[in-house]
């Protein structure tokens, strides 16, 4: 069974990581999202890409210098649409509570803080504390691009499958980054991404995930290269061959 990843959500239908975006993956026949978390000044964990809110929301400034109350305040809709307006950051917490209605399986890929090792600690046992609240019957993946950080939360939480995510140009030593953080699944990018790469990640017996696929004929080409799942803003536009509805 190939596995698609609603990217930030239903995020071409919706404001990326945003409980809109996340609640419409299920009535599109997909069971996993993949969310990004980041922290607020006050340890509070959210779900956001960005450090910074002028890429989505309706101001400028760091996440870094806001607390959970400053959220209210904050619009990350009305960029999108205008059904949109007045959509929230989401905390970490909220949208664990969403998930478990939904019952739906979760990719949680920990930002790397650049505020430093001190907060991405922070982070880390954020989201640990979030994750015990998840329903246990729901599938959880833990990525990140930060080896130092994925391996730490894999110390903490050693029951806890977690999966190594890549840029574009794969490091040669990727597989020692692997096996230092315990991880059996790696997410790569698209970009360049090659039948015999693939089938030398599926030789070490490796879950092989490929971000961000938006094309069709791209997403059955790497299915049909051994790829186990793919993350897409365009779920909805996939056959139901690999959706559950």
């Amino acid at each position: 069974m190939k596995t698609l990843f609603a990217h930030r959500g239903m995020s071409s239908l919706a404001p990326e990581n945003t409980l809109a975006a996340f609640s419409l993956t299920p009535e599109h026949g997909l069971s996993w999202v993949e969310c990004d978390v980041d922290i607020l000044a006050d340890g509070t964990v959210v779900v956001s890409h960005d450090d910074t809110l002028d890429r989505c929301t309706d101001r400028p400034g760091s996440l870094y210098d806001l607390t959970a109350e400053d959220l209210d305040d904050i619009d990350a809709g009305s960029w999108f649409g205008d059904a949109f307006i007045g959509e929230r950051i989401p905390t970490f917490d909220q949208f664990i509570t969403l998930m478990n209605i939904l019952k739906l399986n979760v990719n949680v890929e920990i930002k790397s803080c650049t505020s430093g090792w001190e907060n991405t600690e922070k982070l880390i046992s954020g989201v640990i504390e979030g994750l015990k609240n998840l329903n246990r019957d729901a599938d959880v993946l833990v990525s990140s691009f930060n080896p130092l950080a994925l391996a730490e939360f894999k110390r903490r939480c050693p029951n806890v499958a977690v999966a190594c995510l890549f840029e574009p140009q794969i490091p040669e030593d990727w597989l020692s980054t692997l096996q230092a953080c315990q991880a059996d699944t790696i997410n790569v990018a698209n970009e360049g991404l090659t039948k015999d790469k693939v089938q030398e990640m599926k030789e070490h017996g490796l879950v092989v995930n490929v971000y961000t696929v938006n094309n069709l004929m791209r997403a059955n080409q790497l299915f049909n290269w051994g790829v186990d799942g793919v993350f897409t803003d365009i779920g909805h536009q996939f056959p139901t061959r690999y959706r559950n509805g």
